[in-house]
């Protein structure tokens, strides 16, 4: 168990951890990230091995005053130590415990390792607003909240150690289900709750037929990790309903999903089909908008949350985005658009819905798409029995 921590300001606490996971019957190994060095008993991987890593000296962190940049140094070569550590197969579960900056290096480092792997983080900060979503990220990290502070070994603070111990423990039980399939049957899904019945359909309908299929909320996060994972080596194909994350972050919006959006599968030769749920609307935070946004046609899903249909001219700026990045695909790619609306947004009556204009769209992709990339248009709303049906056909025929 790799346990992570700032021996200069949590030694005796961390030693707790430690000797507590021990007691367990689990093997700990002591990572110290602190950036003045631990004080008293020796950590098995030290600042200065870490330091090292990173690509510096322990010197010259000590020596530094931008704080921000050794930070960086620091989660690099603990994130570089771990990964190798996983490699060689000599880590099963990470845990850590820290505040705000221990929070933060310790969640980098776990974020690093593979989905599956057992993470725990006890934080004296995850109730802060905004820092929660910035410890997990992508990461599938058990947070535990601390509610006192990590400060000093009081039987409250044991408390807390000791069943963040015991959920670490228990998450490594031998009879915990392995994340991947070795018979080539897991497809990832991006899902929205604008084409949520579409995507119901298509996972059902696939199901029946022996595949696992993995759903991705594509709201920004859901979908970052859905390309992380593609890396990861644990799908088989691709079905993206909901690519509107590409847009997002051509233009800076709330569901900007990262500057790689759909190339992991592309550049990997896996099988995709990509359709074209939530691409001609945008989510600007209402803070941001622009004045133009107050006259455009937009649609509210409820009281929170507000889509605001795309111009010609921004259709075709993310056309040539989505043409640039699907021409990097080694494997097959077949693109399908429903022509009657792109999702319940887009349904005849609705304010948003507009054929005509996402034309624009599918013409400006067409003539920049390689040749060996296939768009079928399917006369049907996105949420039509027959665009379900022409998905799962694709993907038969792909996977």
């Amino acid at each position: 168990m790799l346990v992570i921590s700032t021996l200069d300001t949590k030694g005796a606490e961390t030693l707790y951890l430690r000797d507590k996971l021990a007691s367990l019957g689990l093997k700990p190994l002591l990572m110290d990230i602190s950036m003045r060095g631990s004080q008293g008993e020796a950590p098995d991987i030290t600042s200065e091995q870490i330091a090292v890593a990173g690509g510096s000296t322990f010197e010259a962190v000590c020596e530094s005053r931008d704080r921000s940049s050794i930070t960086n140094t620091m989660m690099a070569g603990a994130s570089r130590i771990a990964v190798d550590l996983l490699e060689d197969e000599k880590l099963d579960g990470v845990i850590a415990l820290g505040g705000s900056t221990g929070s933060l290096m310790a969640t980098t480092v776990m974020r690093a390792l593979a989905f599956g792997i057992p993470k725990v983080m006890i934080s004296s900060t995850a109730a802060l607003p905004g820092l929660s979503t910035r410890y997990i990220g992508t990461g599938d990290i058990l947070l535990f909240h601390s509610v006192i502070e990590i400060s000093g070994v009081t039987n409250l603070l044991k408390n807390v150690i000791d069943r963040a111990a015991y959920a670490l423990a228990g998450m490594l039980q031998e009879a915990i289900t392995s994340p991947k399939d070795q018979k080539g049957k897991t497809i990832a899904l991006t899902m929205l709750g604008p084409c949520e019945q579409c995507a119901s359909s298509v996972r059902r309908a696939l199901e029946h037929e022996g595949f696992q299929v993995i759903g991705f909320s594509a709201a920004g996060i859901g979908d970052r990790a859905m390309e992380d994972m593609i890396v990861g080596g644990f799908f088989h194909g691709v079905i993206d309903l909901a690519p509107g994350g590409v847009g997002e972050h051509l233009f800076g919006f709330m569901r900007d999903a990262g500057p790689h959006r759909l190339e992991n599968a592309g550049k990997l030769g896996l099988p995709q089909i990509i359709s074209t749920c939530s691409v001609n609307h945008m989510t600007p935070a209402k803070s941001r908008y622009k004045p133009d946004y107050h006259e455009r046609r937009k649609y509210d899903l409820d009281k929170f949350r507000t889509w605001i249909r795309l111009a010609p001219e921004e259709l075709k700026q993310v056309a040539a985005a989505f043409a640039e990045k699907l021409n990097k695909s080694t494997g097959p790619v077949t693109v399908l658009v429903p022509s009657n609306g792109w999702s319940s947004v887009d349904m005849p009556g609705n304010p948003t819905h507009d054929p005509e204009e996402d034309r624009i769209f599918v013409q400006e992709l067409s003539a920049n798409v390689n040749s060996n990339i296939n768009i079928l248009e399917v006369a049907a709303n996105m949420e039509d029995p027959e665009f379900a049906q022409a998905v799962v056909e694709s993907a038969l025929e792909l996977f």
